[in-house]
């Protein structure tokens, strides 16, 4: 089959490259020029593909990148996984918008249409099918088949990729999720088809609403805890031998990606513009994880004061950029935050981070380095923000002056941990 997907980052890449070398004839749409550029030479700015996958699809003609509409002509399955992001609190879908107005100039009768970006359930057919069906002329389910999907990418999971995680399907009408599951039961092992696309959706929102909100649970009782002089992380590894009734989070300096700083609001703005209530759990999660920057930095401010030192003109060497370890995915990552926090107070801010690549979103009054014994020795004071496994710990623990630890890597009589 002909198969368009609208958008080539972290979800739409794995995507095409997957539906590319099951033999699908693969457009890769993008409106970033940028994106299509490297695409095109067979460079991956994705880590769950990589560069030798982009380049044997290429070879065998079965995936092109484009940023011309035009390409996306002649699709039989189009799929859209174009950024959903919040403007003070609510969803911006304009990107879906802009998807459906282009796909609709070529959809054609037997054709299907997948909408896989996170967004608050109604979207597919209270907005996605109006502007195909108005844009096309066609009528979703009786001439074309519509259905969502959610994404659910993990990126760095080395053992849940894409074609590992169960695919949750569904479709507008039978004929539409018959087509949808025939679709991906290609792709993934494993499909999981619901009654309607509003399913679907919600079912997104609620995993990553569960993550949210206990993240900020132990978050809040991590903060607690050591006021209470109790080792917050001693009680959740005793908690986490229970074999049942227990799922182990641990607290860290934010909540970063697409997923949780932004998914749960939808499902929250949803709630309160169609039922006039409020979704207290998400609010309060919500409060909790955005304000964790702040809390580290005030621990920060506090191991400088018991110290004689004041932050303003202080050398502080930051480890890891990303939101998640062992990724270069810097979306919405409280690091960002902290750094930008530090730096308006006065201090000599560097960090580092192997995965993250230079400029990525980052404040350019920050220095980035490599992690060495030199920066470690000249540094006032060590936070490590994301412990990716390639950062080395001995070295930290043995020339570090101080280390705030975020994620409970490091050991020593100079780690003071979250």
């Amino acid at each position: 089959m002909r198969v368009v997907v609208v958008g080539q980052g972290y979800v739409g890449l794995p995507l095409a490259i997957r539906a590319a070398e099951v033999g699908h004839q693969v457009i890769g749409y993008d409106v970033d020029a940028e994106r299509v550029k490297s695409l095109t030479a067979g460079e991956s700015y994705v880590e769950d593909v990589s560069s030798e996958r982009i380049r044997a699809a290429m070879e065998a003609g079965t995936y092109r990148a484009s940023d011309s509409a035009r390409d996306c002509g002649g699709f039989d399955v189009a799929v859209v996984t174009v950024p959903t992001p919040l403007h003070e609190g609510t969803p911006d879908l304009r990107y879906i918008e802009e998807s459906a107005r282009t796909l609709a100039r070529y959809l054609r009768p037997g054709a299907t249409v997948v909408l896989e970006s996170t967004t608050y359930p109604g979207t597919t057919q209270e907005l996605f099918a109006p502007l195909l069906e108005e844009g096309s002329g066609l009528v979703a389910g009786a001439d074309f088949h519509l259905g969502y999907s959610p994404e659910r990418i993990d990126p760095g999971n080395p053992v849940w990729g894409f074609e590992e995680t169960p695919k949750v399907v569904s479709g507008v009408d039978e004929a539409s999720l018959k087509a949808v599951r025939d679709f991906y039961d290609e792709l993934v092992e494993t499909t999981v088809p619901v009654g309607s696309p509003k399913e679907a959706e919600l079912a997104k929102l609620l995993e990553n609403t569960f993550r949210h909100v206990n993240i900020a649970l132990v978050n809040e009782i991590a903060m607690f805890a050591r006021h209470l002089d109790i080792d917050v992380w001693q009680a959740i590894d005793a908690a986490s031998s229970k074999p049942f009734g227990f799922m182990r989070f641990t607290p860290g300096p934010g909540v970063g990606g697409h997923c949780l700083p932004i998914d749960p609001s939808y499902l929250s703005w949803r709630v309160q513009r169609e039922l006039g209530q409020s979704f207290r759990f998400v609010e309060l999660a919500n409060d909790i994880n955005n304000h964790m920057p702040e809390y580290v930095t005030r621990r920060l401010i506090n191991a400088f004061n018991t110290r004689r030192r004041a932050v303003n003109g202080s050398r502080v060497l930051l480890l890891g950029l990303a939101y998640k370890k062992n990724t270069g995915d810097a979306r919405e990552s409280p690091s960002l935050r902290i750094s930008q926090l530090l730096l308006d107070m006065g201090a000599e801010l560097r960090a580092a981070d192997p995965h993250v690549v230079e400029g990525h979103r980052v404040d350019p009054r920050l220095v980035r380095v490599e992690l060495t014994k030199e920066e470690l020795e000249a540094a006032d004071a060590v936070v490590l923000l994301t412990d990716h496994d390639a950062f080395d710990y001995a070295l930290v623990e043995q020339h570090a002056a101080f280390v705030l630890d975020c994620r409970r890597r490091l050991s020593g009589p100079r780690i003071e941990v979250l």
